[in-house]
């Protein structure tokens, strides 16, 4: 391999990754499929991603990226993902994680902007440690009528237009779980559908 091919590549990354990014706090995180799709315009059928499990169970998995570029390995990106964490992960999860690990990987050749770390990493890293998100889900799941609920939509508001501002897929991890609980606080008659 020719180290001009990957230099090559990294230069056409760093001039060519702003559309497909995702602000997240007012940085910009470049989305898994930006890094995938430069590295294969660039190098074309050099490019070899060999992913495995490194460890599966019905609750979560962890995989490993290999970068290899015209036979020589370049790079290695592991992950992990929980089959709990989301609704998607719930029938993905595999998919996912293979996902991650390829895009660190080809973090880990030098397709980076200021963050090893995928727009989708970050973005559900920061919605699974936000105490505020988790707080506004819990009171949402202990709402008992339609005022309660009403209540807890106003009290919320500003905090579900911050994260969507701020934090787009944060915000739509949160959509998925207020969701589900809206979907059972109808189910069961608490508010009603529509």
């Amino acid at each position: 391999m020719s180290d001009d091919k990957l230099i090559k590549t990294i230069n056409d990354f760093k001039k060519n990754f702003k559309g497909g990014t995702v602000p997240i706090h007012g940085k910009e995180y470049v989305l898994g499929a930006t890094k995938i799709a430069l590295a294969r315009r660039n190098l074309g059928t050099e490019l070899d991603i060999v992913t495995k499990v490194i460890q599966q169970d019905d609750k979560q998995v962890m995989m490993q990226a290999d970068i290899y570029i015209s036979g020589k390995h370049v790079a290695t990106g592991t992950a992990q993902e929980f089959r709990a964490t989301s609704r998607i992960n719930q029938t993905s999860y595999v998919e996912n994680c293979e996902t991650s690990a390829v895009g660190r990987a080809l973090s880990m050749c030098g397709l980076t902007n200021s963050s090893v770390g995928s727009a989708e990493e970050v973005g559900i890293a920061i919605a699974n440690q936000s105490p505020e998100l988790d707080k506004a889900l819990t009171e949402l799941d202990k709402v008992s009528h339609l005022g309660s609920y009403k209540s807890w939509l106003t009290t919320n508001q500003k905090l579900m237009q911050m994260v969507k501002v701020n934090n787009p897929i944060a915000y739509s991890f949160f959509l998925e779980k207020f969701n589900k609980i809206k979907n059972k606080l109808e189910t069961n008659g608490v508010i009603k559908n529509g």
